[in-house]
């Protein structure tokens, strides 16, 4: 059978995808840390929708971790024809005062699996002139960001990577997306220890809904393009700001605002 693999399924965006997904009737594989909720999505969504759902519970930053899911789908033969590569996280902080082993997961993650598994996977859609990938980037990924310097770092690297891979297979059949989301209501800021937006500020409250950006993505991935920026119009103001102002002058900004208080 053919079916979408989506990373980070269990909360947040991923769940959203796998939801909308399974609303257009397309079978599914998700992949998170957590089996009980990868078992609860796929539950629902199989008994609200008769789709197949595959769940597969792995640590992206573990070792072989990529060949595992790899083996593991082609032995069943499962063949993926939208790869939607959401697992990340951040970590919020002062760089020399964050914890190595979090920085070294934090890049194994965002960049390396989400790398191995294009590279898995892109091939195949090649030759089968047919194929999706979305890898969800960031608002982040377009300037430096001071206490969120490795995050922002390895999303400017998954926007570069994803945009050029966009250019390279213009006439292969296979569309490539880049999603950058800004703030979202998820649990990021939570696992990033970033207090300021806990779910009770202001600042989570207007942030956008999973939905909406999902939405946008399968839109803007469907119209062939090759990034997209969801949700409210400050998001735009900040992804274009380095067209307009001297890249110094606006980290300068940024840290100032993301100084911990």
């Amino acid at each position: 059978m053919s079916a979408a693999l989506i990373t980070g399924a269990s909360s947040g965006i991923g769940t959203v995808f796998a939801q909308e997904l399974a609303k257009r009737n397309k079978n599914l594989v998700l992949v998170a840390r957590s089996e009980d909720k990868l078992q609860q999505i796929a539950e629902k969504l199989q008994a609200e929708y008769q789709i197949e759902i595959q769940t597969i519970k792995q640590d992206l930053t573990e070792r072989n971790a990529v060949n595992n899911i790899f083996n593991q789908l082609e032995s069943q033969q499962i063949e993926i024809d939208f790869l939607i590569n959401n697992a990340g996280f951040g970590g919020y902080g002062s760089f020399p005062q964050t914890q190595w082993e979090d920085q070294q997961k934090m890049i194994q993650l965002n960049i390396l699996a989400l790398v191995e598994l294009t590279y898995k996977y892109l091939p195949i859609m090649i030759s089968n002139n047919s194929g999706r990938i979305i890898n969800v980037a960031s608002t982040a990924a377009f300037q430096p960001m001071p206490y969120l310097s490795v995050y922002a770092a390895t999303k400017a690297f998954v926007l570069n990577f994803t945009e050029a891979l966009w250019a390279e297979n213009q006439n292969t059949g296979v569309k490539i997306l880049a999603l950058c989301p800004g703030p979202t209501k998820t649990e990021f800021f939570n696992e990033a220890g970033w207090k300021r937006f806990n779910s009770n500020s202001s600042e989570y409250q207007n942030a956008d809904e999973p939905i909406e950006v999902v939405k946008t993505a399968l839109q803007a991935i469907e119209e062939g393009k090759s990034y997209s920026v969801p949700g409210r119009f400050l998001n735009q103001v900040v992804t274009n700001m380095p067209r307009f102002f001297p890249r110094e002058i606006i980290t300068k900004i940024v840290e100032k605002e993301f100084r911990p208080k």
